[in-house]
């Protein structure tokens, strides 16, 4: 277990880590998620794998959270068939179907647009922790043909559901939770325009957040990009959910 594993250990009953090792419960908190034995819960969720993947999940568990679920995701892809990633993708666990976006992100023949639509179903899951791992996964793919992302991204920002709306705008933020940076992002923050304008006065806090927190990651390299652009919003848009995205967008910037 690592260090962030182990001071998180405390919280989490011995009941529910039970629970939680096995795949029998979801993570209620973020520590929670943090602690699962990943080597236990693969063992149980799939004891008859070959050696080589629970060799790799062993291997993998030193490793901070996110290189951790990259590194099964892989591991999984090499060894699991479509059917058994099925399987995984509805199982209980919500570190297992989290696996499984990063398994399907491993795919080297995916393309932004196919690997969008194998991951549409998680990117709208009902649990928070699936919701960042599917984004994560995605990312590197989205990176490398960043234009390309961003116009398959746009198309959800009108989506029903505000974990699709959010996961639009969430997933291409130029610094990001955990996440390596973008660094065409850092420089031109005005490629993101077509996830951020249709998502400025988003009736969800959700949404609300995801936002802000873009124009705040561009912040730190582009000040004045989002002071006008939140300048705009609040002319074009003066909407209290465009008040909350532009307050909380500039919270890092001084106040003038």
């Amino acid at each position: 277990m690592n260090a962030a594993g182990a001071s998180s250990l405390a919280k989490v009953t011995n009941d529910h880590r039970s629970l939680l090792n096995t795949g029998a419960a979801q993570a209620r908190t973020l520590s929670e998620a943090l602690v699962i034995d990943q080597p236990l819960l693969m063992r149980t969720v799939w004891p008859d794998a070959p050696d080589a993947l629970h060799r790799a999940v062993t291997e993998a568990d030193p490793l901070g959270i996110l290189q951790r679920m990259r590194h099964i995701g892989t591991a999984l892809a090499a060894f699991a068939t479509p059917d058994q990633l099925g399987s995984f993708s509805r199982h209980p666990s919500d570190t297992v179907r989290g696996w499984v976006c990063f398994a399907l992100a491993a795919n080297d023949e995916a393309t932004p647009d196919t690997l969008l639509r194998a991951l549409e179903p998680f990117a709208d899951d009902e649990h928070f922790t699936v919701r960042e791992w599917v984004w994560m996964a995605a990312r590197p793919t989205f990176v490398e043909e960043l234009e390309a992302s961003i116009a398959l991204l746009a198309r959800y920002t009108s989506h029903p559901s505000p974990r699709m709306r959010r996961f639009a705008s969430e997933a291409l933020r130029p610094r990001g939770v955990w996440a390596s940076h973008i660094a065409a992002l850092k420089r031109e923050p005005d490629l993101g325009l077509p996830l951020l304008e249709p998502l400025r006065s988003d009736p969800e806090k959700y949404v609300q957040d995801s936002v802000s927190n873009w124009i705040n990651d561009a912040a730190k390299t582009q000040p004045d990009w989002a002071r006008e652009l939140c300048a705009r919003w609040l002319t074009e848009s003066p909407t209290p959910a465009t008040e909350r995205i532009a307050k909380r967008g500039l919270r890092s910037l001084p106040q003038a």
